[in-house]
């Protein structure tokens, strides 16, 4: 490395360090602050989202011309693309969160000892997180809203393709806060798309993060899982699977499955493998594997699904247990629900199966055997989302068994601390 080289590097690192202590001292004023300021700055905020929404739309198109010329995948476009509505939906969230209870503080339980301790559990921020993304300009109304609600500071790092979409969103969550008089180092964007920023913000900055957050592809996960010196919070693909059992409506299972992969394909909740059930294969499966094509979707299919419709390809050995996030899908004919079953548990990524069933005994052995962090029955998995739980909005899926699983919204981002009262009791 050359001296000019180092000294970059130096100015880089001492730069994200910057951050790292501004983001510490914004998390000791957010700790103390009450639920007021924090609502009063995301509805701010989602009122400079419709404000601003010219100047998001034009950031983001000067996103989508580099996009375009960089050769950028269908499913990337489209995760990058911002309209109206979306920007509409991002503000709504924002409301949405703005109007949910303040998980800081909340008792998650209390009892007395028989000494008369009485002892609490209560609710408390993480501290600082740091919160690395691709693609979705979304995340970063998401993300720097639900760390704000949980009382935590956060370090944003988008990825370059939405680097100007990011930014103007950005500037909206400024908006927010200097109008809750709440410190503009709550939620910080990393200056530059330099790659080295990420090595430094999972190296050298344990002593401000407390915990990352990835959420990108495979290739980012693993990178800040091998890296990392803090916490991470893990969010594996989507390896999403919809199994037809036997006793499936066969009006229902065609509605559910072609909803649970088209409805937007490149969204992690994308059913990405169809399992039918062969004692209703010679009824269902020809209808829905249609359905799909005619839609524009491409089927890869076992024997006995290329069996039923010429246009199907065959399914290759990675297409089970592969994330297309586009108009792809496998699907493969099972001997009932042990093989299904096994057939998920072998090539899933823990993120999101579903069952279509009218059998209740079927569905329960469903949800009870399996492991991932979200299991449905009949519905489409494309309600994998933490808006569709309620929660707002989410920055992500957790596929880990650690801290969180599933949606991951405001409460998610909150440990706890025990609180402990007496009245003058010495332990003998």
């Amino acid at each position: 490395m050359t001296t000019a080289q180092q000294k970059i590097a130096g100015d880089l690192k001492l730069q994200m360090r910057q951050l790292g202590q501004s983001a510490r001292a914004a998390a000791a004023t957010l700790a103390r602050s009450g639920s007021a300021a924090k609502d009063r700055a995301l509805r701010a905020a989602a009122a400079a989202l419709r404000t601003r929404a010219g100047e998001i739309l034009a950031a983001n198109q000067r996103d989508l011309d580099g996009a375009s010329k960089a050769g950028l995948s269908k499913a990337m476009v489209d995760r990058l693309t911002l309209n109206p509505e979306r920007i509409e939906s991002m503000a709504r969230g924002l409301e949405e969160i703005a109007a949910f209870g303040d998980p800081v503080g909340a008792v998650i339980a209390e009892w007395e000892r028989p000494n008369g301790l009485k002892i609490q559990r209560v609710r408390v921020p993480l501290g600082v997180i740091g919160i690395i993304y691709e693609s979705r300009p979304n995340v970063t109304a998401d993300a720097g809203a639900l760390c704000l609600k949980s009382g935590n500071a956060v370090i944003l790092r988008g990825g370059s393709e939405a680097v100007r979409s990011n930014a103007a969103i950005h500037a909206c969550l400024l908006d927010g806060l200097e109008a809750a008089d709440l410190p503009a180092t709550s939620i910080q964007l990393v200056p530059t798309q330099d790659r080295e920023a990420v090595g430094i913000l999972l190296r050298d900055m344990a002593e401000f993060i407390d915990v990352i957050i990835p959420r990108g592809g495979k290739r980012l996960i693993a990178r800040v899982q091998q890296d990392a010196r803090v916490p991470v919070m893990g969010h594996l693909e989507g390896i999403c699977h919809t199994y037809i059992h036997s006793g499936a409506d066969l009006e229902m299972a065609r509605r559910v499955a072609l909803n649970a992969k088209m409805r937007r394909t490149g969204v992690c909740g994308a059913t990405e493998t169809l399992l039918i059930d062969s004692a209703i294969a010679n009824t269902h499966l020809c209808p829905i594997v249609a359905d799909l094509i005619e839609a524009g979707c491409e089927v890869r299919g076992d024997e006995l699904t290329r069996g039923c419709d010429e246009r199907v390809k065959a399914a290759a050995p990675e297409d089970w247990g592969y994330e297309f996030l586009d108009a792809i899908i496998a699907v493969r004919v099972v001997a009932g629900i042990d093989d299904a079953l096994e057939h998920i548990r072998q090539h899933g990524s823990g993120h999101t199966e579903a069952i279509v069933t009218d059998e209740a005994a079927a569905a329960e052995r469903f949800l009870t055997e399996l492991d991932s962090a979200i299991l449905m029955h009949n519905a489409s998995t494309q309600y994998a989302d933490g808006g569709e739980f309620g929660l707002g909005a989410e920055i992500g899926i957790a596929t880990g068994r650690v801290h969180a699983r599933g949606p991951v919204g405001a409460e998610q981002l909150t440990s706890y601390k025990y609180v402990v009262r007496g009245n003058g009791q010495t332990r003998p």
